[in-house]
């Protein structure tokens, strides 16, 4: 295959990155932070059926829809990825997320183990950060600080961390989410650096 410079000056496919964490560790921090830096690429929104907390914006944060609903969504086939998550369901849904890729945009996706699962599957040029928490200590003390979940709810976040956490040999990177300012930057860095892979330019379209 020929390679020119015209070769990296023409848009390459649009990028999936999957952003994972286990609740508390702080990753929808991030990403809202790495967004300021790359305002040009987009967050997707994903549906779900859990109510709003204190300060999320309906459409913003999430789509917040009934069971109903969803349910018919997931057998129309209109997510990229969907599960269950803490008794709720999740989903991203694809229109959006292909629309985007077609036209080259890089997409943020701030989805849990089982939905990045399934997204790698799909989209084998996926690149994965699974954001870890300083220590499982520190994780239960940011649960607790959140004041918006029962003790109940707390100790159920808490031991399915510990089993989320398992998943991140499956993953492209980690970052240790002990400073946030840190951990933007090294989530920046990646970002860039994958940018800027030889592949994506010169790889033929699927």
């Amino acid at each position: 295959m020929t390679v020119s410079i015209r070769s990296f000056t023409k848009r390459r496919p649009g990028i999936v990155f999957i952003v994972s964490a286990p609740s508390g560790a702080g990753k929808t921090t991030l990403t809202r932070k790495v967004l300021s830096i790359y305002p040009e690429m987009s967050l997707s929104v994903s549906c779900t059926t859990r109510t709003p907390r204190d300060g999320e914006t309906p459409g913003k944060d999430y789509d917040f829809v009934s069971e109903a609903v969803f349910k018919r969504m997931l057998a129309a086939g209109d997510f990229a990825e969907w599960a269950e998550v803490h008794g709720k369901l999740y989903g991203t849904p694809r229109r959006m997320l292909e629309r985007r890729l077609r036209g080259g945009g890089d997409v943020l996706l701030d989805i849990d183990v089982q939905g990045a699962r399934q997204i790698r599957r799909h989209y084998t040029s996926a690149v994965s950060i699974f954001v870890l928490p300083p220590s499982l200590d520190e994780l239960r003390r940011r649960l607790a600080g959140r004041g918006t979940d029962a003790r109940k709810t707390i100790d159920q976040r808490w031991n399915n961390a510990r089993h989320e956490i398992q998943e991140i040999q499956g993953y492209d990177y980690f970052i240790i989410n002990r400073d946030v300012d840190e951990a933007v930057k090294q989530l920046a860095a990646v970002i860039a650096a994958e940018r800027l892979k030889v592949c994506r330019y010169t790889q033929k379209p699927r």
